[in-house]
């Protein structure tokens, strides 16, 4: 702290964490560590194998490797710093640093805000268009928009960070959450915080409404266009092709929604911070399964994958090896790929 008068200027933040669940710490900070690296592998391994299958060059699969890099980002701007913090007496963290933390956060997950609803419009293209779906989803078309949803990130973010950098601290500097979180250094400001607050209900109705409704809005075309298919085959197959996104934009918007709602009350519960884990560290670990433990094509991919490879080196041999456990082993290096396409 800096004293300048008769006010303190604070210039670290206490992280509460979880520090006031002690009997329970241990196996938390296991179960986090378990998670972090499940999300690590499972989205590297992702990336990893439509990088090198020609076969997924397509632009949903080019959507959902930017999506995997997304929630890589995402969850590694929470989970180091939480886990560093569990077995510290003095679970500190400084103001440029709890900047920076939030700056990445909020970033990221802005632009996977509207990736989802890119990724809504590219499943729209696919199912109400099918004949002009190549000419509509061009290679331009895909990089512009994923490059328009990190950039829309990118500028609400530093719209949020200079207005962070206006705010004053000068009375308690405990944080009950695990990260730096805008709701929670609003509550700790000695300053008027009511143009960050009106910044932040513009955000959440451009980056929340508006890409929630365009969502909603392609789904009610496809669910439209899907019921005009006669085949009970191609009605599952049309279906089966959105359920996977369906359900990723789902836990996305309900668990953000519900830590947000709760957060502007004025919640700080322990509830709240086993909330936040969910949609923080727990959603990028499920995204890669999610789409890809029922899509036919990422299997057949990982199937293609492994004979290329794995034949070669033990031709007179035959076993069985999972999917994921394959993809695991090339990510930990035990299987070295070269020239694979």
């Amino acid at each position: 702290m800096i004293g300048g008068g008769n006010i303190t200027e604070i210039t670290y933040f206490i992280l509460l964490g979880f520090s006031d669940f002690p009997r329970i710490l241990a196996v938390l900070f296991v179960v986090f560590l378990l998670i972090y690296i499940l999300t690590l592998t499972w989205n590297l391994c992702l990336i990893i194998l439509i990088t090198m299958d020609s076969h997924l060059h397509t632009p949903m699969y080019f959507f959902l490797s930017n999506l995997s890099f997304i929630d890589i980002c995402y969850v590694s701007s929470i989970a180091p710093k939480m886990l560093s913090t569990f077995f510290q007496e003095q679970q500190t963290i400084t103001f440029v640093g709890c900047a920076v933390q939030y700056f990445v956060f909020s970033t990221m997950g802005l632009s996977e805000s509207c990736l989802l609803t890119a990724m809504a419009y590219d499943r729209y293209a696919a199912i109400c268009n099918p004949l002009l779906y190549s000419a509509i989803m061009s290679p331009t078309l895909c990089f512009r928009m994923v490059l328009g949803s990190y950039m829309a990130g990118l500028s609400a973010s530093i719209s949020q960070l200079c207005t962070m950098f206006q705010l004053h601290f000068c009375g308690p500097n405990v944080i009950k959450h695990f990260f730096c979180d805008m709701p929670q250094l609003l509550n700790l400001s000695c300053t008027d915080t009511f143009f960050v607050q009106l910044l932040i209900a513009i955000l959440a109705m451009l980056f929340g409404i508006v890409n929630a409704l365009i969502i909603m809005i392609s789904y009610g075309y496809i669910a439209m266009s899907i019921m005009k298919i006669t085949s009970a085959k191609g009605r599952s197959k049309a279906f089966n092709t959105c359920a996977s996104h369906l359900t990723a934009v789902s836990l996305f918007y309900t668990s953000t929604v519900y830590v947000y709602l709760s957060s502007s009350s004025g919640g700080s519960s322990s509830l709240d911070r086993f909330a936040s884990i969910f949609y923080t560290v727990v959603i990028p670990m499920l995204n890669p399964l999610i789409y890809s433990l029922r899509n036919k094509e990422i299997k057949d991919a990982v199937r293609r994958l492994r004979s290329r490879i794995l034949f070669p080196i033990f031709p007179s041999r035959s076993f069985v090896v999972s999917d994921l456990t394959f993809l695991s082993l090339i990510h930990s290096g035990l299987i070295f790929v070269s020239g694979v396409r």
